[in-house]
């Protein structure tokens, strides 16, 4: 129940498979074995190295993305309380406004791993060609968009201090949009052809040169002027822009541009465009609607009051431990999958739904027993003395069993999703994960607002609807409609 980012990755040696290996639909579906077959699940130790090796890049590339958002947000509370609370609403309203554009582009992914298994590589960077189209357009829609949301501020009941903060951290945010955008094509095309280095290396370069301008900035040290929290929403776009040169130079490298045909690949292609909106529209809609579902849900338990709303920030900064690693799984899975669909090859398709499995579910039982074991002293490290120290205390600590119950449950979603979306079944995941996010959001409200029933109720209710979110993607998993033949060559069709 929690907004899922899909963003791509770097340097990965081009793939070749063992020529023993069936290139073509075996008689018999391996899936089918897995899925339906209780026999003995070999894991192969080439699929399960590769997926490690292109996935561990982005579980850095989103650590130092949770480190920049620490820091800027550190560097606020230096000022003061309300600039802290207007880089996070700010933060929060642009993210909101740019997600259905970042899940269309971040389908840029899968789109390139099925043309890179077909061997079609010329295809791959016409995909990042086509996203820029895109993003031609996006942005004006984005802009007009920020302006309406910016004028929602006034109607949060915020003060006007924090009202005029936030439109100004907003705003420039949005300004510098259409930055975020490209990068985010082009991070999802390395993402495509498991080339999964570069996106750690643009991002951890872009939040070295974050941090220290974020300081200069908003301070005004070292020649640049104070512009405080003005300052961290340019730092903010320009480590953007930075980093989107770092993708630039690796994509107009010479030995790269002569591989996939880049001098040739600048042009519009409209089977491909088809295929972008088709396969990404559905992928953006969902990442739009769920992170408004989650935010409306924050909101209303945070309206509970200071304890409530204390106590899911510590358990949510000890969720970002399991999930972000996930994330990088899940983009490496996405990767895998939608190269073997371009392959035909269901062998080594059953190969990365195994290695996911094992890597996904050992990481979150250990932090499930952890997180239950030691509760109190997690906890303690974000509490500080007041006088609701002690409710804070005991609501966390019934909170993060509530976590551990769930980071299995999280890893299944982010693994069959990676999965599901390598194979381009998108508008299945499109409408069941927002019928079950809105629901939940709808039982939320009975639960807060008209029953009156009290936060450990509420985060019951949380809890269970992400178990049930987990197994209807493990249903769908087993089943069939996904991964016919014929529902494959609809995924590929340029149409």
């Amino acid at each position: 129940m929690k907004q899922v980012i899909n963003v791509p990755l770097y340097f990965h040696p081009p793939i070749t498979t063992k020529s023993s290996r069936n290139m073509t639909r075996p008689t018999k579906d391996p899936i089918d074995k897995l899925l339906k077959i209780p026999i003995n699940l070999t894991i192969e130790k080439e699929t399960l190295s590769e997926l490690l090796t292109i996935a561990y890049p982005m579980v850095v590339s989103q650590g130092a993305f949770a480190v920049m958002i620490f820091t800027d947000r550190y560097f606020m509370s230096l000022i003061s309380p309300t600039h802290m609370a207007a880089s996070l609403g700010g933060g929060v309203a642009s993210f909101f406004c740019m997600s259905l554009f970042i899940g269309i582009l971040s389908y840029a992914n899968a789109l390139v791993a099925q043309y890179y298994g077909k061997k079609e590589l010329e295809k791959c960077t016409r995909v990042v060609t086509q996203g820029l189209v895109l993003c031609l357009g996006f942005v004006p829609m984005l802009l007009i968009i920020g302006y309406f949301v910016g004028s929602l501020f006034s109607m949060m009941g915020h003060t006007a201090e924090l009202e005029v903060l936030e439109r100004k951290y907003f705003y420039i945010l949005i300004f510098g949009s259409g930055i975020g955008l490209i990068k985010t094509c082009f991070a999802s095309y390395f993402a495509g052809i498991a080339k999964t280095r570069a996106v750690m290396i643009a991002d951890t370069l872009g939040v070295a040169v974050n941090i220290p301008l974020t300081y200069a900035l908003i301070f005004g040290v070292w020649l640049f002027p104070e512009l405080g929290i003005e300052g961290a929403a340019y730092a903010t776009i320009i480590s953007s822009l930075f980093s989107l040169i770092i993708f630039m130079a690796f994509y107009f490298q010479r030995g790269h541009r002569r591989r996939y045909s880049v001098d040739q690949s600048l042009k519009f292609d409209r089977g491909i465009l088809n295929r972008y909106i088709r396969l990404g529209v559905p992928s953006g809609i969902e990442m739009f609607l769920n992170v408004a579902a989650f935010n409306l849900f924050l909101l209303m338990f945070q309206s509970y009051g200071v304890v409530e709303a204390a106590s899911a920030a510590i358990v949510f900064n000890w969720d970002i431990v399991s999930f972000v690693p996930m994330i990088g799984l899940n983009v490496a899975i996405i990767s895998m999958v939608g190269r073997f669909v371009g392959e035909n090859n269901l062998d080594r398709m059953r190969e990365v739904m195994l290695s996911g499995f094992l890597i996904g579910l050992v990481y979150s039982s250990i932090l499930a027993i952890l997180f239950v074991i030691l509760r109190e002293p997690l906890v303690a490290v974000f509490l500080v003395d007041s006088p609701h120290s002690d409710g804070i205390l005991h609501l966390s600590t019934f909170m993060m069993i509530g976590l551990a119950s769930y980071v299995m449950a999280d890893a299944i979603i982010l693994i069959t999703g990676g999965i599901l979306r390598g194979a381009g079944d998108t508008r299945w995941l499109m409408w069941v994960s927002i019928l079950l996010h809105w629901l939940m959001l709808v039982i939320q409200y009975f639960v807060i607002k008209v029953l009156g029933m009290g936060p450990k109720t509420a985060w019951f209710v949380f809890v269970v609807m992400i178990l049930v979110t987990a197994l209807f993607y493990a249903i769908r998993l087993r089943g069939e409609k996904w991964r016919t033949p014929e529902a494959l060559a609809r995924v590929m069709a340029e149409q």
